[in-house]
Protein backbone atom coordinates (compact mmCIF):
# COMPACT_ATOMS: atom_id res chain seq x y z
CA UNK A 1 0.00 0.00 0.00
CA UNK A 2 2.92 2.44 0.31
CA UNK A 3 3.72 3.20 -3.12
CA UNK A 4 -0.29 3.12 -4.33
CA UNK A 5 -0.41 6.83 -4.36
CA UNK A 6 3.15 7.52 -5.46
CA UNK A 7 5.06 11.04 -3.35
CA UNK A 8 3.53 12.12 -0.88
CA UNK A 9 2.19 15.59 -1.62
CA UNK A 10 3.06 16.85 1.82
CA UNK A 11 6.37 15.44 1.56
CA UNK A 12 9.29 19.09 0.85
CA UNK A 13 9.09 22.36 2.24
CA UNK A 14 5.92 22.81 0.71
CA UNK A 15 5.16 25.80 3.11
CA UNK A 16 8.11 27.88 0.99
CA UNK A 17 6.86 27.44 -2.57
CA UNK A 18 7.54 30.31 -4.12
CA UNK A 19 4.49 33.28 -5.27
CA UNK A 20 3.75 33.65 -8.59
CA UNK A 21 4.14 37.25 -8.73
CA UNK A 22 1.16 39.32 -11.10
CA UNK A 23 1.89 41.99 -13.49
CA UNK A 24 -0.09 44.05 -15.78
CA UNK A 25 0.23 43.67 -19.31
CA UNK A 26 1.00 46.81 -20.38
CA UNK A 27 1.14 47.97 -23.84
CA UNK A 28 4.49 46.67 -25.24
CA UNK A 29 4.89 44.60 -22.25
CA UNK A 30 7.41 41.53 -24.06
CA UNK A 31 6.39 37.93 -22.56
CA UNK A 32 6.54 34.56 -23.43
CA UNK A 33 3.91 31.92 -23.32
CA UNK A 34 5.06 29.29 -21.29
CA UNK A 35 3.39 26.54 -23.12
CA UNK A 36 3.83 27.38 -26.93
CA UNK A 37 7.34 29.46 -25.90
CA UNK A 38 5.81 31.89 -28.37
CA UNK A 39 7.38 35.50 -26.98
CA UNK A 40 5.86 39.25 -28.21
CA UNK A 41 5.00 42.34 -27.43
CA UNK A 42 1.59 43.19 -25.29
CA UNK A 43 -0.70 45.01 -27.73
CA UNK A 44 -4.32 44.91 -26.75
CA UNK A 45 -7.38 42.36 -25.27
CA UNK A 46 -9.75 40.54 -27.09
CA UNK A 47 -12.62 38.32 -25.39
CA UNK A 48 -10.96 38.38 -21.98
CA UNK A 49 -7.49 37.35 -23.58
CA UNK A 50 -3.90 39.00 -23.79
CA UNK A 51 -2.78 39.36 -27.65
CA UNK A 52 0.93 39.02 -28.54
CA UNK A 53 2.55 39.96 -31.33
CA UNK A 54 5.98 39.13 -32.23
CA UNK A 55 9.20 40.42 -34.15
CA UNK A 56 7.26 39.45 -37.02
CA UNK A 57 4.21 40.67 -36.52
CA UNK A 58 2.58 37.73 -36.24
CA UNK A 59 -0.11 38.11 -33.27
CA UNK A 60 -1.58 35.56 -31.10
CA UNK A 61 -4.08 35.50 -28.42
CA UNK A 62 -3.47 33.73 -24.60
CA UNK A 63 -5.99 33.54 -22.03
CA UNK A 64 -5.29 35.10 -18.76
CA UNK A 65 -4.53 31.98 -16.73
CA UNK A 66 -2.45 31.71 -13.89
CA UNK A 67 1.87 31.88 -14.04
CA UNK A 68 1.11 31.36 -17.98
CA UNK A 69 3.99 33.27 -19.09
CA UNK A 70 7.11 34.35 -18.62
CA UNK A 71 8.74 37.63 -17.90
CA UNK A 72 12.72 37.81 -18.29
CA UNK A 73 12.93 33.58 -17.99
CA UNK A 74 10.61 33.61 -14.59
CA UNK A 75 7.23 32.79 -14.32
CA UNK A 76 4.41 35.45 -13.77
CA UNK A 77 0.62 35.94 -13.91
CA UNK A 78 -0.73 38.39 -16.43
CA UNK A 79 -3.81 41.01 -15.42
CA UNK A 80 -5.58 43.09 -17.41
CA UNK A 81 -4.54 47.24 -16.10
CA UNK A 82 -7.17 48.48 -13.96
CA UNK A 83 -8.46 51.48 -16.13
CA UNK A 84 -7.15 55.47 -14.81
CA UNK A 85 -10.07 56.89 -13.46
CA UNK A 86 -11.50 59.61 -15.68
CA UNK A 87 -11.11 62.85 -14.13
CA UNK A 88 -14.51 65.20 -13.81
CA UNK A 89 -15.03 67.87 -16.09
CA UNK A 90 -14.89 71.10 -14.35
CA UNK A 91 -17.90 72.80 -13.98
CA UNK A 92 -18.65 76.08 -15.58
CA UNK A 93 -21.06 78.63 -13.92
CA UNK A 94 -23.59 80.18 -16.93
CA UNK A 95 -20.95 82.91 -17.44
CA UNK A 96 -19.01 80.19 -18.32
CA UNK A 97 -16.18 80.83 -15.63
CA UNK A 98 -14.77 77.93 -13.47
CA UNK A 99 -17.22 76.99 -10.69
CA UNK A 100 -15.59 77.30 -7.33
CA UNK A 101 -16.73 74.43 -5.21
CA UNK A 102 -17.57 74.82 -1.57
CA UNK A 103 -17.30 78.33 -1.15
CA UNK A 104 -20.02 80.44 0.48
CA UNK A 105 -21.01 83.70 -1.04
CA UNK A 106 -19.12 86.64 0.35
CA UNK A 107 -20.29 89.78 2.38
CA UNK A 108 -21.50 92.06 0.52
CA UNK A 109 -18.60 94.44 -0.39
CA UNK A 110 -18.89 98.44 -0.39
CA UNK A 111 -19.05 98.53 -4.38
CA UNK A 112 -21.97 98.09 -6.30
CA UNK A 113 -22.93 97.57 -10.12
CA UNK A 114 -26.36 99.70 -10.95
CA UNK A 115 -28.34 98.63 -14.38
CA UNK A 116 -31.09 100.15 -15.46
CA UNK A 117 -34.32 98.44 -14.45
CA UNK A 118 -35.81 94.71 -13.06
CA UNK A 119 -35.01 92.96 -16.14
CA UNK A 120 -31.29 94.26 -16.61
CA UNK A 121 -31.02 92.90 -12.77
CA UNK A 122 -32.65 89.39 -13.87
CA UNK A 123 -30.77 89.03 -16.64
CA UNK A 124 -27.39 89.73 -15.33
CA UNK A 125 -28.02 87.24 -12.21
CA UNK A 126 -29.30 84.79 -14.63
CA UNK A 127 -25.77 84.93 -16.21
CA UNK A 128 -23.82 86.35 -13.49
CA UNK A 129 -24.95 85.52 -10.06
CA UNK A 130 -22.37 82.79 -9.08
CA UNK A 131 -19.72 84.91 -9.97
CA UNK A 132 -21.02 88.15 -8.18
CA UNK A 133 -22.06 86.22 -4.95
CA UNK A 134 -18.02 84.92 -4.86
CA UNK A 135 -16.91 88.59 -5.39
CA UNK A 136 -19.48 89.78 -2.74
CA UNK A 137 -20.87 92.20 -5.78
CA UNK A 138 -24.64 93.28 -5.04
CA UNK A 139 -26.36 93.99 -8.64
CA UNK A 140 -29.01 96.87 -8.36
CA UNK A 141 -31.85 98.24 -10.35
CA UNK A 142 -32.65 101.87 -11.24
CA UNK A 143 -35.62 103.59 -12.35
CA UNK A 144 -34.16 105.07 -15.74
CA UNK A 145 -30.78 106.88 -15.44
CA UNK A 146 -32.19 110.33 -16.12
CA UNK A 147 -30.86 111.22 -12.73
CA UNK A 148 -27.84 109.19 -13.10
CA UNK A 149 -24.84 112.40 -11.91
CA UNK A 150 -27.26 113.37 -8.82
CA UNK A 151 -27.14 109.11 -7.99
CA UNK A 152 -23.47 108.73 -8.40
CA UNK A 153 -22.66 111.82 -6.02
CA UNK A 154 -25.26 110.71 -3.41
CA UNK A 155 -23.70 107.35 -3.50
CA UNK A 156 -20.62 108.65 -2.68
CA UNK A 157 -18.07 106.51 -4.58
CA UNK A 158 -14.32 106.27 -3.82
CA UNK A 159 -10.85 104.07 -3.82
CA UNK A 160 -13.01 101.30 -1.74
CA UNK A 161 -16.07 102.00 -2.89
CA UNK A 162 -16.03 101.58 -6.54
CA UNK A 163 -19.65 101.95 -8.87
CA UNK A 164 -20.19 100.41 -12.07
CA UNK A 165 -23.47 101.41 -14.11
CA UNK A 166 -25.02 98.91 -17.09
CA UNK A 167 -26.56 100.89 -19.70
CA UNK A 168 -29.07 100.29 -22.16
CA UNK A 169 -28.47 102.18 -25.61
CA UNK A 170 -25.34 103.78 -25.22
CA UNK A 171 -24.54 104.48 -28.37
CA UNK A 172 -23.38 108.23 -29.70
CA UNK A 173 -25.21 110.61 -29.99
CA UNK A 174 -27.94 109.19 -28.02
CA UNK A 175 -29.49 110.87 -24.91
CA UNK A 176 -27.89 107.92 -22.99
CA UNK A 177 -24.25 109.07 -24.56
CA UNK A 178 -25.30 112.48 -22.76
CA UNK A 179 -26.19 111.59 -19.61
CA UNK A 180 -23.30 108.86 -19.05
CA UNK A 181 -21.12 111.98 -20.23
CA UNK A 182 -21.57 114.01 -16.93
CA UNK A 183 -20.04 111.88 -15.02
CA UNK A 184 -16.63 112.14 -14.37
CA UNK A 185 -15.28 110.29 -11.25
CA UNK A 186 -12.43 107.89 -10.98
CA UNK A 187 -14.57 105.57 -9.03
CA UNK A 188 -17.11 104.95 -11.46
CA UNK A 189 -17.03 102.61 -14.83
CA UNK A 190 -20.39 103.19 -17.42
CA UNK A 191 -20.64 100.98 -19.79
CA UNK A 192 -23.65 99.49 -21.59
CA UNK A 193 -25.00 97.53 -24.83
CA UNK A 194 -26.64 99.34 -27.89
CA UNK A 195 -29.29 97.39 -27.80
CA UNK A 196 -32.65 99.35 -27.47
CA UNK A 197 -33.41 97.48 -24.27
CA UNK A 198 -31.81 94.09 -22.32
CA UNK A 199 -34.70 92.27 -24.12
CA UNK A 200 -32.56 92.50 -27.71
CA UNK A 201 -29.60 91.46 -25.78
CA UNK A 202 -31.04 88.20 -25.76
CA UNK A 203 -29.90 85.98 -29.00
CA UNK A 204 -32.80 85.59 -31.25
CA UNK A 205 -32.24 81.80 -32.09
CA UNK A 206 -32.34 81.64 -28.26
CA UNK A 207 -35.85 82.58 -28.60
CA UNK A 208 -36.64 80.54 -31.61
CA UNK A 209 -37.03 83.88 -33.93
CA UNK A 210 -35.20 84.34 -36.83
CA UNK A 211 -34.74 88.67 -35.59
CA UNK A 212 -36.10 90.81 -33.07
CA UNK A 213 -39.39 92.54 -35.02
CA UNK A 214 -38.60 96.41 -36.04
CA UNK A 215 -40.51 98.54 -34.07
CA UNK A 216 -41.29 101.84 -36.04
CA UNK A 217 -40.27 105.19 -34.54
CA UNK A 218 -42.98 106.75 -32.29
CA UNK A 219 -44.08 103.17 -30.58
CA UNK A 220 -43.26 101.83 -27.04
CA UNK A 221 -40.58 99.38 -28.49
CA UNK A 222 -41.67 96.42 -26.32
CA UNK A 223 -45.37 96.69 -26.96
CA UNK A 224 -44.45 96.83 -30.41
CA UNK A 225 -42.68 93.51 -29.95
CA UNK A 226 -45.39 91.97 -28.51
CA UNK A 227 -48.07 92.76 -31.26
CA UNK A 228 -45.42 91.69 -33.68
CA UNK A 229 -44.67 88.22 -32.11
CA UNK A 230 -48.74 88.16 -30.87
CA UNK A 231 -47.83 88.33 -27.32
CA UNK A 232 -50.60 89.54 -25.15
CA UNK A 233 -48.76 91.47 -22.32
CA UNK A 234 -44.91 92.74 -21.78
CA UNK A 235 -44.86 90.89 -18.12
CA UNK A 236 -45.25 87.67 -20.42
CA UNK A 237 -42.71 88.16 -23.20
CA UNK A 238 -40.38 89.03 -20.40
CA UNK A 239 -41.11 85.42 -18.39
CA UNK A 240 -40.51 83.71 -22.13
CA UNK A 241 -37.35 85.20 -22.76
CA UNK A 242 -36.13 85.07 -19.48
CA UNK A 243 -36.81 81.36 -19.16
CA UNK A 244 -34.67 80.87 -22.61
CA UNK A 245 -31.83 82.04 -21.40
CA UNK A 246 -28.91 79.66 -19.69
CA UNK A 247 -25.79 80.76 -19.67
CA UNK A 248 -23.67 83.91 -21.40
CA UNK A 249 -23.99 81.74 -25.02
CA UNK A 250 -27.75 83.05 -24.92
CA UNK A 251 -26.89 86.48 -24.95
CA UNK A 252 -25.43 89.27 -27.74
CA UNK A 253 -21.57 89.78 -27.04
CA UNK A 254 -21.83 93.79 -26.37
CA UNK A 255 -23.67 93.02 -23.13
CA UNK A 256 -21.44 89.69 -22.06
CA UNK A 257 -18.25 92.63 -22.50
CA UNK A 258 -19.76 95.59 -20.96
CA UNK A 259 -20.28 93.21 -18.09
CA UNK A 260 -17.02 91.32 -17.90
CA UNK A 261 -15.27 94.93 -17.86
CA UNK A 262 -17.76 96.31 -14.95
CA UNK A 263 -17.31 92.97 -12.52
CA UNK A 264 -13.22 93.69 -13.11
CA UNK A 265 -13.52 97.33 -12.17
CA UNK A 266 -15.91 97.27 -9.08
CA UNK A 267 -13.35 94.20 -7.79
CA UNK A 268 -10.51 95.61 -7.93
CA UNK A 269 -8.48 96.00 -5.40
CA UNK A 270 -8.28 99.45 -3.97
Amino acid sequence: MAGRYGEDVLAGNWRRRKAIPEVDAEPDLVVEDADSGFCGAVVGFESGAVVLEDRHGRRRNFPLLPAAFLLDGEPVTLRRPARAPVPAARRRTASGSVAVANVRAQVAKASRIWVEGVHDAALVERIWGDDLRIEGVVVEPLDGIDALDAEVRAFGPGPGRRLGVLVDHLVPGSKESRIVAQVTSPHVLVTGHPYVDVWQAVKPKALGIAAWPVVPPGRPWKEGVCAALGVAEPADMWRHILSRVDSFADVETPLINAMERLIDFVTEPA
